[in-house]
């Protein structure tokens, strides 16, 4: 089975002034999930804004989608990728991060 592209994730400092840019430049809507999240949809592929006190580089997070987290992830690390995140729960479902053998970092979420 291929893992699409899913999601797109960015990190924002802000996230009022981030949704204000987007919807007023864009015409994007937003869904609140919380102080620290933001999603939109509907604009070609779905993503989301993430709060971050970082200082934000390489922002864009490209969410694979695959029905079996478990499996993908020993796939990841067979083929020389590695774990940079562990599996976690978050609403609507799981998800990893990892980096490509190159040092790309992209996550994989699944509903289960």
């Amino acid at each position: 089975m291929k893992a699409p592209i899913d999601y797109i994730e960015f990190k924002a400092t802000d996230l009022e002034k981030t949704k204000t840019f987007y919807h007023e430049v864009f015409g994007w809507e937003f869904t609140d999930y919380g102080p620290n999240y933001v999603s939109f949809s509907e604009v070609g592929i779905a993503g989301g804004f993430e709060l971050s006190a970082e200082p934000i580089k390489n922002g864009a997070l490209v969410v694979l989608h695959h029905s079996d987290l478990k499996a993908i992830k020993e796939k990841v690390i067979q083929n020389g990728g590695t774990i940079s995140k562990e599996i976690f729960e978050f609403p609507g479902g799981k998800r990893f991060h990892f980096r490509d053998p190159s040092g790309n970092e992209l996550a994989i979420w699944s509903e289960k």
